[in-house]
């Protein structure tokens, strides 16, 4: 099978990570990367390829099969158009867009023209999240009724003091960091149809919210909870429990979502499995089997990666599509306005 070409638009911090990953797979070559600020040539020379300042500029000397873009949110939208309309594959980071308004607009382009648009929602391609979504979906659970989730961490000062506006209206936890739990909690309970939250500032006393306690409705039926800090000294977030990203102290007796069905529960990331084995015997009164499910352990941006490859081919479809990052967009945005109004906010399709 030969090699796909890959160019690799904004080489920062996120980019950097998928140049890592695409220079060491089989499946594919990187052959230019593309960003407005020059790289220093030892960087440039240790990867053996071009820099390109614009994707216009690429497209004139080269056409890859595919291109990642790693850029600022707001350049996502009309750079993933510019690779749809050159008839090249993107790998759009999330979020897919800046605005729901303008995650609309990417996917009647895309669709228009039939496109290969993968959103770089990497989470999806976890290992434990896929053996948790076969679990559920076998219905070792039964039907679900219930899911708490947190993502509580604590962030330093010195994120705040790179960048100041992180302390101001937008920079907070909602808006930078849930996008990636709603994506996990739509690919295990369903769509979610309905939210509600509080917000609090107390921690830090910043313009910006710090803790938030969210409330959802799953289109099953099924109810969740959520908290959110950035602010709060605690392992229960998924890079602190997942053990995926080595950059984070991880922590393997402690778990980020609690599922919870009419048969059993299971617990993310461990896979910790309770279940009443005999319908009949049902009651907080009688012991549930315990066991611990297996999973083969894999980086999720290098599963990301071959998942793209075989979308550049033609041999599989989009695990997460543009429908499916806007839909994690437009929930996120219903938390920010549940949370300053107090009201239950609508997000059903």
């Amino acid at each position: 099978m030969s090699t796909v070409s890959i160019a690799i638009a904004g080489i920062g911090a996120i980019g950097r990570h998928h140049v890592e990953r695409v220079q060491a797979s089989d499946l594919c070559k990187l052959i230019a990367v593309v960003d407005p600020i020059p790289a220093p040539p030892d960087y440039l020379a240790r990867l053996g390829v071009v820099q390109y300042a614009t994707l216009e500029a690429l497209f004139t000397h080269h056409k890859p099969d595919g291109v990642i873009l790693a850029t600022p949110n707001p350049l996502h939208v009309p750079q993933a158009i510019a690779c749809i309309e050159a008839g090249v594959a993107v790998l759009v980071e999330k979020p897919v867009a800046h605005s729901v308004a303008e995650g609309l607009r990417l996917c009647e382009v895309a669709e228009q023209h039939k496109a290969r648009v993968l959103v770089g929602h990497h989470r999806a391609h976890s290992p434990i999240l896929a053996r948790a979504r076969q679990i559920i979906s076998d219905g070792l659970l039964g039907d679900l009724v219930a899911v708490q989730g947190s993502a509580l961490f604590y962030k330093p000062a010195d994120y705040f003091d790179a960048a100041p506006w992180r302390r101001e209206a937008g920079g907070g936890p909602i808006l930078i960091n849930l996008i990636h739990e709603i994506g996990n909690l739509r690919s295990l309970c369903g769509e979610i149809v309905a939210v509600q939250a509080m917000q609090s500032s107390a921690a830090r006393g910043f313009a910006v919210e710090d803790t938030v306690s969210i409330g959802l409705r799953f289109e099953s039926g099924a109810l969740g909870s959520f908290l959110l800090s950035d602010s709060a000294a605690s392992a229960r977030s998924w890079e602190q429990t997942s053990r995926e990203n080595p950059d984070y102290a991880s922590y393997d007796d402690e778990d980020c979502y609690v599922i919870s069905g009419k048969k059993g529960s299971l617990s993310v990331p461990t896979l910790r499995l309770k279940i009443h084995e005999r319908a009949e015997d049902r009651s907080w009164f009688t012991p549930m089997a315990r066991s611990v499910a297996d999973v083969q352990r894999r980086d999720p941006l290098e599963v990301q990666l071959e998942h793209f490859c075989a979308l550049i081919r033609g041999q599989a479809q989009p695990l997460v599509s543009v429908r499916d990052g806007l839909r994690n967009l437009l929930i996120v945005e219903a938390i920010a306005q549940a949370a300053r109004t107090g009201e239950v906010v609508s997000t059903a399709p």
